[in-house]
């Protein structure tokens, strides 16, 4: 606790005031935390004051609170990348990170509760830098370190936000930000350590050596590459679920059984509570565990009334993971830089509002960098009909995964290739004549022409049998479950 009054003091975090009266103070507490390390050891121990930020209101004492956070397929991306070109891949962790930030609006806090000031306990703190709690406080962090990279010479992305890039010479330096949580990807070490210093004239870091351990994912070093796994978090979810130590099952889904709103008793407010909480970390394991998004799609389609029978359906998902929670996402060299993708829908897949889902996996070279399994907005009258809806969403995400590689200076072919197993919706893609299974669609769903027209997409034509995507659109049996996920690069450790 002394350690970190003497950081908040050092940083200049407060001044005292005298209390106005009609002035809005919120409180704030410490909280002590045990940090652990990947294999679960304790790592060591942490103790933050926080302000109750719940306590603020809405143009008094803060306005805008949205702070960007970099998606995880640009981290695949750049990793890809790292990796095929032998590049260094660093860590770094930014202690007190919120505490950098400037304010611009007033707030103020009660004294932190053990210090206060005997001869002034009548005054306040007026915060003049952020605080853990405050509802602006990432905002405030990223626009500080968002400036600092700005004077160093990096550019920020406008595909990613929260990707900075810089390039001089023969140096190359790819700055991805998540929240405190850095990623540092170099082609010259002695250019990261140029940056390191200048970073610490402002801000107080701990470089963690090379990428091993972030935002609960494990990065393993194989001689071709590297696995991302989540390994830790799965046990963890497991015991939450008191599911630990479980019988596996060989596949996330029953091919089956379908799930359906009116089947089973509601669970009551308790379980429903679980319920969702356990989906919520299934959601959070998708990360690196492309193989069950179908199935915790149809679990999160159920969060508003689960039933018995939605919970039994999540607990398979759950023993599936126990049977496999040694999985991860691989990523190798690779000399290909084409952009490739996989879409597909299954076509009114849903008993209940008969919707269709819609799935795609988008490849930089051999490496799988995005995927998504989702039901569509709007009920499709054909299959034709859904699986172009499918390709027009599998085109947008290769059209920003093309902009990302253009803005990092990253050479590519112009046209990007696109699969799909509906020879309708290949047809449509690349003819303008509507016919009367298709006069339907959306306007907004017909640029996937122009992509095609002007050459820098490609929609060729696959058997399902080899769909690689059709295992986020329907439950798969065990040998094609296998497939899928050789096909995706999930292996063993």
């Amino acid at each position: 606790m002394d350690e970190e009054y003497f950081a908040l003091m050092e940083n200049q975090t407060w001044h005292l005031v005298p209390y106005r009266k009609g002035t809005n103070v919120i409180d704030c507490k410490w909280v002590y935390k045990i940090k652990q390390k990947s294999d679960g050891t304790i790592d060591r121990y942490k103790t933050r004051l926080v302000a109750k930020g719940f306590k603020q209101r809405y143009g008094i004492d803060y306005e805008d609170t949205f702070s960007p956070v970099v998606k995880i397929a640009t981290v695949c991306l750049i990793l890809s990348l790292a990796v095929s070109k032998g590049w260094s891949i660093r860590q770094l962790d930014v202690k007190n990170a919120f505490l950098h930030g400037v304010l611009e609006e007033e707030v103020y806090m009660k004294q932190p509760p053990g210090y206060e000031n005997k001869n002034l306990s009548d005054y306040v703190c007026k915060l003049d830098n952020a605080l853990y709690g405050l509802k602006q406080a990432p905002r405030a962090w990223y626009s500080r370190l968002y400036q600092k990279l700005l004077q160093l010479g990096f550019v920020a992305s406008k595909a990613d936000t929260s990707l900075f890039f810089f390039r001089r010479g023969d140096v190359t330096i790819y700055f991805l930000v998540y929240v405190d949580d850095i990623i540092v990807v170099s082609s010259s070490d002695k250019a990261v350590s140029t940056l390191l210093q200048d970073l610490r004239s402002d801000f107080a870091l701990k470089d963690l050596g090379k990428l091993h351990y972030f935002w609960g994912i494990e990065v393993t070093s194989i001689s071709e590459g590297m696995i991302l796994s989540q390994k830790k978090y799965a046990n963890e979810l497991l015991n939450r679920a008191g599911l630990k130590g479980c019988k596996p099952v060989n596949t996330p889904l029953s091919i089956s059984e379908k799930f359906s709103a009116s089947s089973g008793k509601l669970l009551s407010d308790k379980d429903s509570t679980n319920y969702r909480s356990v989906v919520g970390g299934l959601q959070y394991l998708t990360l690196t565990r492309p193989d069950i998004a179908f199935a915790v799609n149809k679990a999160c389609q159920y969060l508003h009334c689960p039933t018995t029978n939605h919970w039994i359906g999540v607990k398979r998902i759950l023993r599936y993971i126990s049977g496999t929670v040694d999985f991860g996402l691989r990523f190798t060299k690779s000399k290909s830089n084409i952009v490739s993708g996989f879409s597909d829908a299954d076509w009114a897949g849903c008993s209940d509002d008969r919707r269709s889902t819609r799935g795609f996996a988008v490849f930089y070279g051999s490496n799988l960098i995005s995927w998504t399994a989702r039901k569509q907005a709007t009920v499709s009258q054909s299959s034709t009909e859904a699986e172009y809806k499918a390709l027009a969403n599998a085109t947008t995400e290769i059209i920003w995964v093309q902009t990302l590689l253009k803005e990092l200076g990253v050479s590519q072919p112009k046209a990007a290739l696109l699969w799909c197993d509906n020879i309708g919706a290949t047809y449509l893609s690349a003819n303008p004549v509507f016919h009367a299974r298709t006069k339907y669609i959306e306007v907004d769903y017909h640029f996937v022409r122009e992509r095609v027209a002007e050459k820098s997409l490609e929609i060729w034509f696959i058997s399902s049998n080899d769909q690689l995507a059709d295992g986020f659109t329907k439950a798969q049996s065990l040998n094609k479950l296998n497939n899928f996920r050789n096909n995706l690069n999930l292996c063993k450790l």
